[in-house]
C-alpha cells in the first residue's frame, strides 16, 4: 500500500466517523472510520520513514576543482583602474 492508498484511508475513515449517521445493527460506523483514519496514520508515518531511508546521496562524479582568480597588476593599478 503506498502513500495514495493511506491517504485514501484516512479519507474514508473521515467519511465514515463525521460525515455519516447511518445506523447499521451489529456495526459501530464511527469506531470503523476511526480505526481506518489510525491505519492510514500509521501507513503514512511507515511510508515516509521507509522513503527516508531509501534516499541515497550521490556523491558528485567529479571533483570540482575551484581556481583563484589571477591577478595581474600594472603599474601599480589592479581591475583595469587606470590602464
Amino acid at each position: 500500500m503506498g502513500l495514495g492508498g493511506c491517504i485514501i484511508l484516512i479519507g474514508v475513515g473521515a467519511i465514515l466517523t463525521f460525515a455519516t449517521n447511518w445506523d447499521m445493527q451489529g456495526v459501530n460506523l464511527d469506531l470503523v472510520g476511526v480505526i481506518l483514519m489510525i491505519v492510514g496514520l500509521i501507513g503514512v508515518a511507515t511510508f515516509s520513514s521507509i522513503a527516508r531511508r531509501r534516499r541515497v546521496v550521490m556523491p558528485p562524479s567529479a571533483p570540482v576543482v575551484e581556481e583563484e582568480p589571477h591577478h595581474h597588476h600594472r603599474g601599480g593599478y589592479t581591475d583595469g583602474y587606470g590602464g
